[in-house]
């Protein structure tokens, strides 16, 4: 039987991001130079296969510091952790490695810094996403107030609307972030910005693939967990640029091909947390039911690389 023709538009930035090779690398070198186990506070990166294939190396993952004993090494997430998480491995004589995205800790010690010079900081996040939670972490309690909105803005209640900055999460929506940043220059005109960019390169590169391949496509697959913020940044960027199916899925086996069904034209991209292997293998997928065309659309290249933390490069 003749394979219906499927041309495959796959997305260039894709798939792992400096923030997240540093972040597996970091969990490797631990098991290598203390053996397992090894602990990590949360998911090292938000992607199902890659945490299984970690924990099958011998890297045990918990929820928090108080389900980690004391006398083995702890990594803390790429997502990043609230101070309060490192004082108390401190006061435990805990050995820790801190995964955290170096382009995090950029926003970290921005707030730091603005609050340093007397300025309460707004921050543009999801509450509750665990990089949210560990820059807020990063002050003292309500010196970041959170917003989700541009509605969010008109709620805002400040201590002096002159003496305010602003930060967002790594992991945005472009387009949706500057509807919010806008609001609150308009309610605040004092307000600072970020030096640079908050959104990470990595976002900011994703999403401008999927825009170029959107137009192109009859539908949209990216690649990457249903806990992961810019994977589902890169959903919503598809569905806006013009593509009327823009659909997550974790890996082949979640392809739901009714759905597909007359389609012509693939997009395909993936998250900045999900493996190229998972690539590949929907790739693959498609090439058992249809004759397929592979076109890559390349936006930006990528060269970015990041040393892992001292204690990992040190003798045990």
């Amino acid at each position: 039987m003749t394979k219906p023709p499927l041309t495959l538009y796959l997305a260039a930035p894709r798939g792992f991001c400096a923030g997240v090779v540093r972040a597996i690398k970091v969990v490797e070198m631990a098991l290598h130079k203390w053996g397992a186990p090894v602990y990590v506070r949360h998911e090292i990166v938000h992607n199902k296969f890659v945490v299984d294939g970690l924990r099958d190396k011998g890297a045990v993952f918990v929820e928090e510091l108080d389900d980690c004993p004391d006398d083995r090494p702890v990594i803390f997430s790429a997502h990043g952790v609230p101070k309060s998480v490192p004082n108390a491995a401190k006061m435990r004589n805990m050995i820790y490695v801190d995964a955290t995205c170096p382009l995090v800790s950029k926003v970290h010690i921005e707030a730091e810094r603005h609050s340093e010079n007397g300025l309460q900081m707004v921050m543009i996040g999801h509450a509750g996403h665990p990089e949210t939670v560990g820059t807020m972490g990063q002050l003292a309690n309500g010196e970041v107030l959170l917003v989700e909105t541009a509605d969010d803005v008109t709620k805002l209640d400040v201590r002096d609307p002159d003496r305010l900055a602003y930060i967002t999460q790594t992991t945005l929506s472009i387009d949706d972030t500057s509807g919010i940043v806008a609001a609150l220059k308009s309610r605040f005109p004092a307000i600072i910005s970020p030096h640079k960019e908050d959104i990470c390169y990595a976002t900011t590169n994703r999403q401008a693939a999927v825009k170029a391949i959107a137009p192109l496509s009859d539908a949209i697959l990216v690649i990457g967990a249903p806990n992961s913020s810019n994977t589902k940044r890169l959903v919503e960027v598809g569905a806006a640029a013009g593509c009327a199916y823009s659909q997550l899925v974790q890996r082949a086996t979640d392809i739901d091909w009714r759905a597909l069904d007359g389609i012509k034209t693939l997009g395909l991209a993936a998250g900045a947390s999900a493996p190229e292997v998972l690539v590949d293998e929907v790739i693959d997928a498609f090439a058992n039911r249809y004759d397929v065309t592979v076109e890559y659309v390349e936006t930006a290249q990528e060269n970015i690389e990041f040393k892992v933390p001292r204690i990992l490069r040190q003798p045990v």
